[in-house]
């Protein structure tokens, strides 16, 4: 297959979904500069997902990626739940707030979700991910019916192999220097922590399936080492956090473009999963060794957004959820549009 063509690409690039963080008008810039476009679906329900569908088709009539998390369900387990908020107390304390009286599912996996599966079909996209997993067989039927092409997220060979066995289109190889949440199957699985450029080079030469490289790719030369390695395209997401159109928070963008933005960290702290973020005080917090197990995503990720609300109401922004690759300190605030057409500039002198 010939992603790039397939799709009508200018070049080999997409926008990585980044949930809370992407949003319509920067999806339809990217894809309107020629590069393929993420939406976030993940982390919302299914009124606003065709809410913001339709915001995104308004922007472009180019192809699109929705993108799907598809995590088992969360245990419930009060007495760790509770251990957990009593450990957060004092940090809610200090910002004259209290931890909620019990933790909540705060959004539903696509994994059995007939009202989202309902809403990707309506849209049929061009392209539909999943991270976290695989759908089960009937999703991805209906979803090839309506003539999607499927992407799922990987962190090893064996994720690669599942996700051929369930009928994956594409896969995309999340590197360990990846920002935001890993894409483990199983996060409580040992993770071989594979980065970028070997992942890539692994299932390249696996070769059973079209492989997109993801993880610390922030200029044009990145894009070339991942081509070079058999990639047909190349996933960025920290490049775009610091757009204009993302809804990366003021301190978000200040953190970013700063010395902070040397040090990432992986935390399973503020939701549960492990996620690479910029060293913040959240993150400080999670590295404590008197800490309880952190209990099941999303539930844990209600506690760490409440933190989050109550420090940033007094002023303190060290507190989000701000995820951030390895290759951070290269971040380039620019217009969506702009970023695209440098990278593609760079691309080009790339060439032999």
């Amino acid at each position: 297959m010939d992603f790039v063509a397939r799709l009508g690409l200018s070049i080999p690039l997409i926008q990585a979904p980044m949930a809370g963080t992407s949003t319509p008008a920067l999806a339809a810039e990217v894809c309107n500069a020629g590069a393929l476009g993420s939406l976030a679906l993940g982390a919302i329900g299914p009124e606003e997902a065709r809410r913001q569908i339709a915001d995104l088709r308004g922007q472009t009539d180019r192809p699109f990626n929705l993108n799907l998390f598809v995590h088992e369900a969360p245990r419930t387990d009060l007495a760790r739940e509770q251990a957990w908020l009593d450990a957060l107390a004092p940090a809610f304390a200090a910002f004259g707030a209290s931890p909620p009286p019990a933790l909540e599912t705060i959004y539903q996996s696509f994994a059995g979700s007939a009202e989202m599966l309902d809403v990707v079909l309506e849209a049929r996209p061009a392209v539909v991910s999943f991270h976290f997993g695989l759908p089960d067989s009937r999703a991805i039927a209906a979803l090839k019916a309506a003539g999607c092409l499927l992407l799922g997220s990987v962190t090893s060979l064996a994720e690669a192999e599942l996700s051929l066995a369930a009928g994956i289109d594409v896969v995309v190889a999340q590197g360990w220097e990846a920002g935001g949440h890993r894409g483990l199957f199983d996060p409580d699985a040992a993770d071989d922590r594979l980065g970028t450029l070997a992942l890539t080079r692994l299932l390249a030469r696996w070769g059973k399936l079209p492989v997109i490289a993801a993880g610390g790719i922030m200029d044009g030369a990145g894009i070339r080492a991942a081509l070079d390695l058999g990639a047909v395209a190349t996933q960025l997401g920290t490049a775009f956090v610091a757009c204009p159109e993302s809804s990366a928070d003021a301190g978000y963008r200040a953190l970013l473009a700063s010395d902070a933005a040397l040090h990432t960290t992986m935390t399973r702290a503020i939701s549960g999963r492990p996620a690479r973020c910029l060293a913040n005080r959240f993150t400080q917090l999670g590295e404590r060794a008197d800490l309880p197990p952190v209990p099941d995503y999303p539930r844990t990720y209600h506690a760490g957004k409440a933190l989050n609300a109550a420090a940033k109401a007094q002023g303190e922004p060290l507190y989000g959820a701000q995820w951030a690759g390895q290759g951070a300190p290269l971040s380039r605030p620019m217009a969506a549009a702009e970023l695209v057409a440098l990278l593609a500039a760079e691309l080009a002198l790339t060439r032999p």
